[in-house]
């Protein structure tokens, strides 16, 4: 932007452009204290401006470990941030119950078998009588659907033999993968059960920045897999810009937040979850005006800047920025992108 220096005196509401000279003025008007400024424009421009977006850093895996059977922990082996390998046993709980539901449906499937063996007898009974004109063709084919129900039966009984046998089994409960325990959830006497978890586990290695895009920046900025996106954490000011890349879109908004979920996968592993981070999302290019910096004075929750009007003096105009760019900040409202601005004034007029 072109700058010039110019002397400001204030008259008023108003402040006074003038050139800096030695003239002397006639009149017996005492001259107000001059200030120097500077002049710049407002430029319009367009530009793909970045979008700051706050965030979490999450890990790559976070899953929920629960049972697979309702029954009492009797022991649990692992404490908060502890590291795991994958197949460690983490909770050992009571296999009695998970026992119990296996000789039930061995049972069900001893008396399955036993019902399948009468229908059987039943339904060749019925054939050998048909071939003799003692039996109707309808008793054959009774006799006949009760063979085919107990075979199913049968065979329904037996998979329900090997799915709680496999639960009896597993009285142990095994980390799904390596990695870190985030939470313990249970202690021993709980119950657990189906559903419910026990301890939460996230992955060593690999982390993501998850942010919610706001669906009024959704439509201008660039949402794409394999975007790169520069990622700075707020309390590793040291670590400057992280090279992101964007791995994971939802394809629709939430319909609560009306966010757009996405993941940005950040370089190397030593990270800790949870720490607060800010993606600088690339917005598709568009034109704006653009006023300098020192142009904006902020009073009141409101902006100001101070433009120099066609008598050469300066005046208040309220306006609304938008995002912060590297010549300047945005001007969404309240400039018509003809005015010249005053910069650097220590005070407004």
């Amino acid at each position: 932007m072109t700058q010039r220096m110019v002397a400001m005196v204030l008259l008023g509401v108003g402040v006074l452009v003038s050139a800096c000279g030695g003239g002397r003025r006639e009149g017996p008007t005492e001259h107000p204290p001059a200030v120097r400024a500077r002049l710049a424009p407002v430029v319009r421009v367009t530009q793909a401006p970045r979008l700051e977006i706050v965030g979490t850093v999450v890990a790559e895996r976070n899953v929920a470990v629960s049972s697979r059977v309702m029954a009492m922990v009797t022991a649990v082996h692992v404490q908060t941030g502890a590291t795991v390998r994958a197949g460690e046993s983490l909770i050992e709980i009571d296999p009695q119950t998970a026992r119990g539901q296996e000789s039930q449906a061995r049972g069900a499937l001893a008396a399955a078998e036993a019902g399948l063996v009468l229908a059987e007898r039943n339904f060749e009974r019925f054939k050998a009588l048909a071939t003799r004109q003692a039996a109707a063709d309808l008793e054959v084919d009774m006799a006949r659907m009760q063979y085919e129900q107990a075979t199913g039966a049968v065979e329904q009984a037996k998979g329900a033999v090997e799915a709680a046998s496999s639960v009896a089994r597993e009285s142990s409960v095994v980390a799904p993968f390596a990695g870190r325990i985030a939470a313990r959830l249970v202690e021993v006497g709980d119950l657990a059960a189906p559903g419910r978890p026990l301890v939460m586990i996230e992955s060593s290695r690999g982390r993501r920045l998850l942010i919610n895009v706001p669906e009024s920046s959704a439509a201008t900025a660039v949402l794409a897999i394999g975007l790169a996106v520069p990622v700075r954490i707020d309390s590793l000011p040291s670590l400057g810009e992280l090279a992101g890349r964007v791995v994971e879109v939802t394809p629709g908004a939430d319909p609560v937040t009306h966010a757009f979920a996405v993941k940005i996968e950040l370089p190397g592993d030593g990270l800790a979850t949870g720490l607060a981070g800010r993606a600088l999302m690339p917005g598709a290019p568009r034109p704006m005006l653009v006023a300098p910096a020192g142009a904006c004075h902020s009073q009141g929750g409101m902006t100001f800047v101070a433009i120099r009007d066609a008598a050469g003096l300066a005046r208040r105009r309220i306006v609304t920025t938008g995002v912060t760019l590297p010549g300047g900040l945005e001007i969404l409202s309240g400039l018509t992108g003809a005015e010249t601005l005053l910069v650097d004034l220590p005070t407004l007029p």
